[in-house]
């Protein structure tokens, strides 16, 4: 059976990887819709932006997380005149950093559902005298929900196996910022842990599975309601 340390790294990566999901998706949705639904000059630099944390190394996103957002930068020193906290070296860090190495997953899988959601039918909704605001709530998210629902999804597995950006910007805090790669990393550095990893390892494995799963039970549930209306 799992330790009760074993418990609390698992139920802190969750906490992560949901807050990261939670911090990114109204932003995610918007640049999104840019991106579906918007022709402008430099759109293609704008989606090659924010796809960089993608391509990016882990480690380099880290530092350049913590060069704008540690105790010496501009942004980290107001934080901590406002809050009395340091953002890097915190939970909040790991939120931030999941957050950023996630975020291109769930802009894309935003994007293409838009791009599958026929303008027409907007059109339609916009005809009949509803605004763009009712439009895009009771019209065009609804049809697009698979893909922010897999969105969230992606973002969120990848949050729980964050390690670069996270140990770089967050730091490896036993309670804080320890999640499951470091914590499983942290344990290799130790002799007769092999079976402690291996337990991070298949915890690590359920939970991800269990994700997937949930978003394919929403999925399949969402277009048995689209078939019965």
């Amino acid at each position: 059976m799992p330790s009760a340390a074993e418990w609390q790294v698992l139920a802190l990566a969750a906490r992560i990887a949901a807050a990261a999901v939670l911090l990114s998706f109204l932003p995610a949705l918007l640049l999104a819709w840019v991106l579906a639904r918007r022709s402008f000059r430099g759109k293609a630099l704008l989606q090659g932006f924010i796809m960089l944390p993608l391509v990016m190394p882990p480690v380099v996103t880290g530092y350049l997380l913590l060069t704008f957002l540690g105790r010496s930068s501009f942004i980290g020193r107001s934080w901590f005149a406002l809050t009395g906290h340091h953002l890097a070296y915190s939970t909040t860090a790991c939120v931030l950093a999941a957050a950023v190495v996630g975020f291109p997953l769930l802009v894309e899988a935003i994007r293409l559902s838009l791009l599958g959601v026929d303008p027409r039918l907007e059109s339609v909704s916009r005809s009949l005298g509803r605004g763009p605001t009712f439009t895009f709530i009771r019209i065009t998210l609804p049809l697009a929900l698979p893909g922010l629902l897999g969105g969230a999804v992606l973002s969120f597995t990848r949050a729980l196996g964050e390690f670069g950006a996270t140990m770089i910007f967050a730091g490896n805090i036993e309670g804080e910022t320890r999640q499951i790669p470091l914590a499983v990393y942290t344990l290799l550095n130790l002799p007769g842990s092999e079976t402690a990893v291996m337990r991070l390892t298949l915890l690590s494995i359920a939970l991800s599975l269990s994700a997937l799963l949930f978003m394919a039970w929403l999925t399949a549930r969402h277009r048995q309601r689209s078939g019965r209306s």
